[in-house]
C-alpha cells in the first residue's frame, strides 16, 4: 500500500472511505461450510456484510472474478486461514464482474485484491495471490490488539512525514489531523500537526495543538523541536533589518549583538549554515560574551533543526573543534 491508498487520506486514493454503500438486507449464502465466517456479498448487501459487521470484528473483502487465475489460487487459502482464525476475522467475497461498483469506488485496478475493514473503515490490504504464510501474517496483524488500526496509523504517519519532506504542509496536516481523530494522544501526530501549522504561519494554532500533549510526553524530542522553532520565530520577530545589522558589523566587528541578531535572521530564512557560522564566530572571538550566549543559542538551533540535519552535524564538528582544539 502507498500513501495514496492510505485509509486516513482526506481524499482520493485506492482506499478512500467515501464510498456509497447499499443498505438492502443481506441475502448472503454463508459459504464455505455455513459457519458464518465466510460469505458472498452484493453491492446492495455490502453495507450490512462489511461496514456494519466490521464493527464487531475485522472483515476481509476478497475482490475476485471467475476468469482470474490468481484469484482461484488465493480464495481457498483465504478461506482456510479465516476458518483457522476461529472468528477473529470474517471473509466476504465480491465478484467484481457481477458487482463492479464497490471495487471501482475503492480504486481497485487489479485482482485478486483483499481489503481489511475495521470499525467501518478500510485499514489495510494487499493485492495478488500471497502464500498461506503471508496471509496468516496479514490476518494476525489485522486481528491483533490494534485490529489493524495501529498499522494504518503508522502508515499514515509515514505518509505525512514524506509530505513534510516535500514541503506539502497542508496535505500533511490533514493526515496528522485524521490520525488524531483515531488516536488523540499520539505524540508524533500532535508534534507533526503543530509543525505543519507553524510552517504555514499559524503559530498560535500550533501552540494550541501542543497543549494537547500528555504531561508524561512533554519532553518528547519531536515536541521539543516544534517548541524550539516557535520560540526562535518569536525571537526573530523582534530583530531589526539585516542590512542594518551588517552595516553595524562592518563599522564594528566586535558588535557581537549585531552578529547574534544576524544569526537569528539567517536561521529564520533557512540559512542554517550561515546562522551557525555567525554564532561560532562570536564564540571564537569572545567565549564569555553574554554569559556564553552564542553557544547556548547554537545548542537551541541544534534542537530545532534535529540531530541528523546536515547543518547540525556540520556545526557540531566545528563546535567540537573550537572547544577542544
Amino acid at each position: 500500500m502507498t500513501s495514496d491508498s492510505n485509509p486516513f487520506a482526506a481524499s482520493g486514493g485506492q482506499m478512500s472511505a467515501s464510498v456509497s454503500y447499499g443498505n438492502a438486507p443481506n441475502p448472503g449464502n454463508g459459504a464455505a461450510g455455513g459457519n458464518g465466517l465466510i460469505k458472498d456479498t452484493t453491492t446492495a448487501a455490502f453495507s450490512a456484510d462489511v461496514i456494519a459487521e466490521s464493527r464487531n470484528q475485522p472483515v476481509l473483502v476478497d475482490f475476485w472474478a471467475p476468469w482470474c487465475g490468481p484469484c482461484k489460487q488465493l480464495t481457498p487459502v483465504l478461506e482456510k486461514v479465516v476458518n483457522e482464525a476461529r472468528g477473529s476475522v470474517k471473509l466476504v467475497k465480491m465478484n467484481i464482474d457481477d458487482h463492479p461498483a464497490i471495487a471501482g469506488q475503492l480504486g481497485i485496478q487489479s485482482i485478486p485484491a483483499v481489503i481489511a475493514f475495521v470499525n467501518g473503515q478500510p485499514v489495510d490490504g494487499f493485492m495478488g495471490a500471497l502464500p498461506e504464510s503471508k496471509v496468516k501474517e496479514f490476518i494476525a496483524k489485522i486481528a491483533g490488539p490494534g485490529g489493524g488500526k495501529d498499522a494504518a496509523i503508522e502508515e499514515a504517519l509515514a505518509a505525512a512525514a514524506e509530505l513534510v519532506d516535500h514541503a506539502d504542509f497542508a496535505q500533511a496536516a490533514q493526515l496528522y489531523s485524521a490520525v488524531l481523530q483515531e488516536a488523540p494522544d499520539n505524540v508524533v501526530a500532535i508534534a507533526g500537526l503543530a509543525g505543519c501549522l507553524f510552517e504555514t504561519g499559524e503559530a498560535e494554532k500550533a501552540r494550541q495543538v501542543l497543549d494537547q500533549v500528555p504531561e508524561a510526553k512533554k519532553d518528547d524530542a519531536a515536541v521539543r523541536a516544534v517548541e524550539a522553532r516557535i520560540a526562535l520565530a518569536e525571537q526573530v520577530a523582534k530583530l531589526g533589518d539585516p542590512a542594518a545589522l551588517e552595516a553595524r558589523l562592518a563599522k564594528n566587528p566586535k558588535d557581537y549583538q549585531a552578529r547574534f541578531d544576524l544569526a537569528m535572521i539567517h536561521n529564520a530564512r533557512g540559512n542554517r549554515t550561515e546562522a551557525a557560522d555567525e554564532l561560532l564566530a562570536i564564540m571564537k572571538a569572545d567565549r564569555s560574551w553574554n554569559d556564553d550566549g552564542a553557544r547556548r543559542q547554537l545548542l537551541q538551533f541544534f534542537e530545532a533543526w534535529g540531530p541528523t540535519d546536515p547543518a547540525t552535524l556540520s556545526a557540531r564538528r566545528k563546535l567540537s573543534s573550537l572547544l577542544f582544539s
